[in-house]
């Protein structure tokens, strides 16, 4: 669910950067997206981690219930 809300964060600044003549704005908005794609591998490595860490296979099927594994 989260890796879901970065990209839709993303697409949406993409397509306002393209929209945009002011070079200051450009360059927010384009490190903006340079740090939504450091949120998500940070994210995917998050999940990866909990994966590896969590044997239970339960409590894996309850973390990923509550959105913290996908």
């Amino acid at each position: 669910m989260t890796t879901d809300t970065l990209k839709t964060i993303e697409a949406l600044l993409e397509g306002v950067q393209e929209d945009v003549e002011n070079p200051d704005a450009r360059y927010k908005l384009r490190t903006a997206r340079q740090l939504l794609s450091v949120l998500e591998q940070r994210d995917v490595d998050l999940t990866m981690a909990l994966n590896e860490a969590v044997s239970d296979d339960e409590l894996r099927e309850r973390l990923r219930d509550l959105g913290y594994l996908y």
